[in-house]
């Protein structure tokens, strides 16, 4: 059953888990579970979803309950008012924090975007991160005689695809866990020497103001066990930080 983080009589939003499709997808035809399905059954209801996440990062998903409420909700997005909060651990030491103003070709995939623009041009992309704490393991990674990792709070300001994975690497930071833009060899350390199987990427915090009410609205997702697993291995982790543990 998937944990509700938010509910009215417009809006759901649920703790989408690490693995699961947002809906079904060409490229994962064999997926039979997806969240869209998963809730509308749960609720008895169907939803509409507003935004999407990658199979492999987990966190907060929100849907509409009626294409009405989707479309009040699609017009708050496409104005870039809601703000997204995510946490990552990435490899190496980064700096404090920074904003990565990279503009992103748009990412075509053979089976589910098959009509997109193939010469469009690079659109902006900017992301922000703040590092929140180091961590420095006792493993060699193949160049070096200890591992290095960072946690981060990131906050992508734009929204293109596989934006934050694609950021991240681009500076030479990449996620631990991503299998498509990440480092194999760390990958292997978190998998082999701490257990870990997912991409360290959670979609933290979501916030917005409710089209109808004006309200400012605050949906914020717990980290699973696996990932809260490593987060506590970072000394002092979110001391003084406003995101700080639930």
């Amino acid at each position: 059953m998937l944990t509700i983080l938010y509910r009215d009589d417009r809006f759901i939003a649920i703790d989408k888990p690490s693995g699961l499709l947002v809906h079904r997808s060409l490229i994962d035809k064999h997926e039979t579970r997806f969240a869209i399905q998963l809730l509308r059954d749960q609720i008895g209801r169907h939803v509409y979803p507003l935004h999407r996440l990658d199979k492999p990062t987990s966190g907060v998903l929100l849907f509409a309950l009626t294409e009405d409420a989707a479309r009040a909700m699609g017009a708050v997005f496409e104005r870039n008012a809601v703000d997204k909060t995510y946490l990552a651990v990435v490899r190496g030491y980064t700096l404090e924090q920074d904003s990565i103003d990279y503009p992103l070709r748009e990412e075509l995939d053979r089976m589910s975007d098959s009509r997109a623009r193939p010469d469009k041009p690079p659109q902006p992309a900017l992301t922000d991160y703040r590092r929140l704490a180091t961590l420095e393991l006792e493993i060699p990674d193949g160049r070096h005689p200890t591992s290095r990792y960072s946690l981060l709070e990131v906050t992508p300001r734009t929204g293109r695809k596989h934006q934050i994975r694609r950021h991240m690497k681009h500076v030479f930071h990449p996620i631990v866990g991503d299998t498509t833009h990440g480092d194999g060899k760390h990958n292997r350390i978190f998998r082999e020497h701490l257990h870990c199987q997912r991409l360290l990427l959670c979609a933290r915090e979501l916030r917005f103001v409710h089209p109808d009410s004006d309200t400012p609205i605050r949906i914020r997702a717990p980290l699973d066990a696996e990932f809260q697993r490593v987060v506590d291995l970072f000394s002092a982790v979110y001391k003084n930080a406003p995101m700080s543990m639930p």
